[in-house]
């Protein structure tokens, strides 16, 4: 079959890899109909997480048709549409029964390496380096999917792959960022970062109530697009002082809630903290780039919310954390417990409260990926999110913001 793999730092290739196939009885094949580029697949795109092997099958959005199912598996019959979280888990350890589905004790086959590097390994990722376990990823024609019985979402034909992709990861994503938040009908929401998590985010904290969303970018279209689902207010922080123009917006308070869609790639212009990190980073003192906590730190409101949806590798350099301490602040962060939350936003999609294909700007066949990941990754012709089709029958279903290869 053809999948995209990882050749290296900034290579990415469509290269021809062994089919998957059943390995226990739990097992399903799943033959993907749609698969999409994430913003966190940038950061093994650029080489700041560890972990990679050359030829690893990348990719962690995917859905497809069910073509083959383990004897032991009592969920899935053959012919089954689903959408595959991102997160493996057991549905059996102590962590999968409490709901905290990304941190199953069970499905991380290296958890040695990863409780070296974070001190507890957590769950099984699929496509996302052998420090989550070194599954293959979504982005192929075919995906081996463990203990299928537990995660995949069975999701009904009356809704398209581009309503439904999305369930398997950035969607819940942003959702638990707001849920997190802990919003209150007199709440201030301040999000970092206008990109696909940064835009469900900013739908979630409208559905669940915020009394004001403020979000923060660089890039028009994708101003535009967070204003056209609700934000209230935009600001560009290469023409605004991001602080300065937050207080202005709450009486001097600060956002009672603050959310880094963004993560450990922090593009900022002319900032000296920012200039710093990148200097650290190339001479590797420092792995991430944490402009934004820093940011988001100093500027909530005493006693207020941090959530942190956005991907951190490893070692941070001069966070405020006395802020953090004598403002009384809240962090909450963490990788998505994609089934937490998947039925009652599948639920919301059918009743008509959010159509997820809206933040889809390019649809290109697999074979292009390789292509796209480099359109992606350097913001070019107005690209806010690529989904792919192993099929090669692209087309476009997004917003008119992007002109579409064919």
């Amino acid at each position: 079959m053809k999948a995209l793999c990882w050749e290296g730092k900034g290579d990415i290739q469509y290269e021809e890899v062994p089919d998957p196939r059943i390995e226990h009885e739990r097992d399903a094949i799943v033959k993907v109909t749609s698969c999409a580029i994430c913003g966190s697949d940038l950061h093994l795109y650029d080489g700041f997480v560890p972990g990679m092997k050359k030829g690893d099958v990348i990719g962690h959005e995917f859905m497809g048709e069910v073509v083959e199912v383990g004897r032991g598996n009592k969920k899935l019959k053959v012919g089954d549409r689903v959408v595959v979280p991102f997160t493996i888990c057991c549905g059996e350890c102590e962590q999968c029964r409490r709901g905290y589905f990304s941190v199953c004790e069970t499905t991380n086959r290296n958890k040695e390496l990863a409780d070296k590097m974070f001190g507890h390994g957590t769950a099984g990722l699929f496509g996302y380096t052998h420090l989550t376990g070194g599954y293959a990823g979504g982005q192929a024609e075919y995906v081996r999917v463990p203990y299928a019985d537990v995660a995949p979402v069975q999701v009904p034909g009356t809704l398209t792959d581009e309503q439904v992709l999305f369930l398997g990861d950035i969607f819940p994503t942003g959702w638990q960022a707001v849920v997190q938040c802990d919003i209150q009908p007199t709440d201030v929401v301040a999000i970092w970062g206008a990109g696909p998590v940064g835009q469900f985010c900013v739908r979630s904290a409208v559905l669940l109530g915020a009394r004001k969303v403020i979000v923060i970018d660089r890039l028009p279209e994708r101003l535009t697009m967070a204003l056209a689902g609700g934000a209230d207010v935009a600001i560009n922080f290469e023409d605004e002082k991001v602080l300065a123009r937050l207080n202005d917006l709450t009486n001097g308070k600060g956002p009672d809630k603050c959310i880094d869609a963004v993560g450990l790639e922090a593009h900022v212009t002319g900032s000296i903290d920012s200039m710093m990190d990148r200097a650290k980073q190339a001479v590797m003192l420092e792995t991430d780039r944490p402009h934004v906590l820093r940011e988001m730190f100093m500027a909530c409101r005493p006693a207020g919310v941090v959530s942190v949806p956005g991907v951190y590798g490893g070692l941070l350099d001069k966070i405020p954390f006395g802020a953090v301490m004598n403002k009384g602040l809240t962090i909450r962060t963490g990788q998505t417990h994609v089934n937490r939350w998947a039925d009652d936003l599948l639920r919301r999609i059918e009743e008509g409260q959010i159509d997820p294909s809206f933040v889809i700007t390019h649809t290109v066949a697999l074979a292009d990926g390789p292509e796209m990941y480099e359109t992606f990754r350097h913001k070019r012709d107005g690209c806010i999110k690529v989904v792919m089709k192993p099929d090669g029958h692209a087309h476009h279903t997004g917003n008119g913001h992007a002109k579409v290869r064919p």
